[in-house]
């Protein structure tokens, strides 16, 4: 695994070095200059507001789906959903805080039309999640595909689903010498839906690479772009005691935590790490490169079917 040192960006440690026309930045106890991923990252920081909460001027509030909204506050529990029948399109989005702008030029938000319009994917290429399973492992020359497209939730609920449905099995070994039997899965759900949660959370919506997830009998892996926050330091990403001190898409995480899909305060490791634990699984592993430009999560499968193939599964 490679990972690079967080870069801590602080106005008052940035100075412009005439001679290179380069920004210089502090990284922990060094002075750097920044190039590549550096550079794009100092300014997406530098916009005033985030991408997920930006208006997009190529669309109207037409594009955003009444009955998407609707589904998302009766599964929200929200109290907005029992007022529903008193608010005009307009106002309810603008108390969801998906719209801005004057009434004669309202916009949707980046956030509104990921999560309430039924193909975010053509104002946001690559909004998909893809499923690959190579039942022979990735050298078998057979495999199986699905691909996901569609409002975030339905996306990451569905992909979660089919993984459920097709490809986990519980293992039951029973003791001559005790009552008790061992129960283990081939690989724990809820650390599937923590990876794939932080994947569509912490994942950049201008990057055209959907989430990819590669599943066979040894392992399943998630890898999204870009990489994780610079903020986080890898080896106590690798603990479970990483906090980030800034998120990509605050927005994104609101929708995704009304319906308990993704989690704040940088918990989402943690659960991984406690969800193979609690399996019996070996550890997750997570590696990024050096620029940080993608995330990837390595969950193992259980030693119980080591070496298995899809056949010994069903």
């Amino acid at each position: 695994m490679t990972a690079t040192l967080p870069i801590n960006i602080d106005s008052s440690l940035r100075r412009r070095n005439v001679e290179s026309e380069r920004v210089e930045i502090r990284s922990y106890s060094n002075t750097v200059q920044t190039h590549g991923e550096d550079e794009r990252e100092l300014l997406g920081l530098a916009a005033t507001v985030p991408f997920d909460d930006r208006y997009h001027p190529n669309a109207s509030l037409a594009d955003l789906s009444p009955l998407l909204i609707r589904a998302h506050l009766q599964d929200a529990r929200s109290d907005l959903f029992h007022e529903l029948p008193g608010l005009s399109m307009e106002a309810l989005a603008r108390r969801m805080n998906i719209v801005g702008g004057p009434d004669e030029a309202l916009f949707p938000k980046n956030v509104g039309l990921l999560f309430f319009n039924d193909r975010p994917h053509e104002f946001f290429p690559a909004t998909q999640i893809d499923v690959i399973w190579f039942p022979d492992g990735p050298d078998g020359g057979n495999f199986e595909e699905r691909q996901f497209r569609g409002p975030l939730a339905a996306i990451l609920r569905d992909a979660v689903s089919y993984i459920d449905r097709n490809l986990l099995k519980q293992a039951v070994v029973k003791h001559p010498d005790r009552p008790e039997a061992d129960r283990f899965w081939n690989f724990p759900l809820a650390a599937i839906e923590e990876a794939l949660g932080n994947a569509i959370y912490h994942r950049s919506y201008e990057v055209r690479e959907p989430v990819k997830v590669r599943i066979t009998p040894e392992e399943i892996v998630v890898l999204s772009f870009p990489g994780a926050d610079r903020s986080i330091r890898m080896a106590d990403l690798l603990q479970g005691r990483a906090v980030s001190h800034r998120y990509r898409n605050l927005r994104i995480g609101e929708f995704l935590r009304e319906l308990d899909s993704a989690k704040s305060h940088s918990t989402g490791v943690p659960k991984i790490l406690r969800a193979m634990r609690n399996n019996g699984s070996p550890p997750p592993n997570f590696e990024t490169d050096d620029d940080r430009t993608w995330f990837l999560v390595r969950l193992p499968v259980h030693s119980g079917f080591r070496g298995q193939r899809k056949a010994a599964w069903d």
